[in-house]
């Protein structure tokens, strides 16, 4: 583009989360003129206080996997040049019970055959090898090996800062109140864009509010713990258990997951009623964070109960064989319950809404980024969730 009036732009993204900057990225490598706006003053969202993890283990067949597989090579490639840690040794899914030791079988013999999941399933001595033997209690272990590591905190901030370097304008503490037809009104004035894309997370208000309406979103509040061990635990995979077989669309639709579901209704129906599995991600740091909890609603209460935080720290300290002390406690939010894992609307022949609806975003959001944008230039319709063959994802904060 050849204009360059300083308050017109090839593409401007509003918000910068994982979204924003994925689609600010697939935008400014083409050589287009890209503005990012954000109401605070650096990246605060879902994007920054998550567990960090690119998974593609857990995503379901189809579009998910996709997204994910295509995510983690776009990570790669950003972090090396952009220069923050994506560790690539892979999750641990531990089984605790047979229940769950019949899904990761089933996993293993059904799905990763047929769409070639990168994973192994770990038992006696492969499991008994782990760590000198610290996850012997546990009945087996999922290997995921695509899955990654991003310390969401460095990376964020790590990816904003390459991006400006690429010629990427990023306009902080600059609220966009008003947007169509390629114009945006914000608090830093007017701006003009050729295409407009929207990344507003779980706000649902600011912008198109009766467009976004009619689709019943929520918001999904988490409580997320960062800890750090009381044994020397030299941590590089990331870890879960069983109970994520009922939270992610590559195992909660198989047969033997409903046994899961209810082996725990039967012995801690709190984990059910809080919505909780255990996820654990190592930072560079030899710091843990830990979670998650799921309380959905049109907003997010700010009180933390501490029976959940209890039953989080029950679940890390039985998992990895270690007391834990807490360092810091905090809320993550995101945007959830829509009509499929993401959408990406039209808003007007200039305008798009695309917001994913579960706390996936750094597992998907790159790819996710990187097809819009492919489909707004050519002229292709947006990529759909389809969520009529992808089952749903309904973890949180990856």
């Amino acid at each position: 583009m050849s204009n360059t009036d300083p308050n017109h732009f090839d593409v401007a993204v509003v918000g910068s989360g994982i979204l924003g900057l994925a689609h600010a990225y697939a935008a400014v490598k083409r050589g287009l003129r890209v503005a990012v706006f954000e109401r605070t003053g650096t990246p605060l969202g879902a994007s920054i206080r998550n567990f960090g993890m690119g998974l593609v283990t857990g995503q379901p067949p189809g579009v998910m996997l996709d997204l994910a597989r295509e995510s983690r090579e776009l990570w790669l490639h950003l972090a090396a040049r952009a220069h923050f840690s994506a560790r690539e040794a892979g999750t641990l899914l531990f089984a605790r019970t047979a229940a769950e030791h019949d899904v990761l079988q089933e996993f293993m013999i059904v799905r990763a055959r047929q769409y070639e999941y990168r994973a192994s399933l770990l038992q006696g001595e492969k499991l008994e090898a782990l760590y000198g033997g610290r996850f012997r209690h546990h009945r087996s272990a999922l290997h995921g090996t695509e899955d990654l590591q991003l310390y969401s905190r460095e990376a964020m901030p790590a990816l904003v800062a390459y991006l400006h370097s690429q010629g990427v304008h990023f306009r902080f503490n600059t609220l966009v109140h008003g947007a169509g037809d390629g114009r945006l009104s914000t608090t830093a004035g007017e701006f003009r864009a050729e295409r407009v894309i929207v990344c507003s997370g779980h706000d649902y208000l600011t912008l198109f509010a009766d467009k976004l309406q009619s689709m019943n979103l929520k918001q999904c509040r988490l409580q997320m713990l960062r800890l750090k061990t009381e044994d020397a635990l030299p941590l590089t995979h990331a870890v879960l258990t069983g109970l994520s077989c009922t939270h992610y669309g590559a195992f909660s639709d198989l047969p033997t997951a409903r046994a899961v579901h209810a082996e725990i209704e039967q012995t801690a129906p709190l984990l059910n009623k809080h919505g909780i599995h255990l996820l654990v991600s190592p930072t560079p740091y030899q710091e843990l964070i830990v979670g998650d909890s799921h309380h959905y609603g049109i907003d997010s209460p700010p009180f933390n109960s501490e029976e959940v935080d209890e039953l989080m720290l029950g679940l890390v300290e039985h998992t990895l064989g270690t007391r834990v002390k807490v360092v810091e406690r905090w809320q993550g939010v995101y945007g959830s319950k829509g009509p499929g894992p993401f959408t990406a609307t039209a808003i007007d022949d200039k305008t798009s809404v695309v917001l994913m609806h579960t706390g996936i975003g750094m597992s998907v959001g790159l790819g996710l980024g990187e097809r819009v944008v492919k489909a707004l230039l050519s002229g292709d319709a947006l990529p759909s969730g389809n969520p009529a063959t992808a089952p749903l994802p309904t973890t949180a904060l990856a």
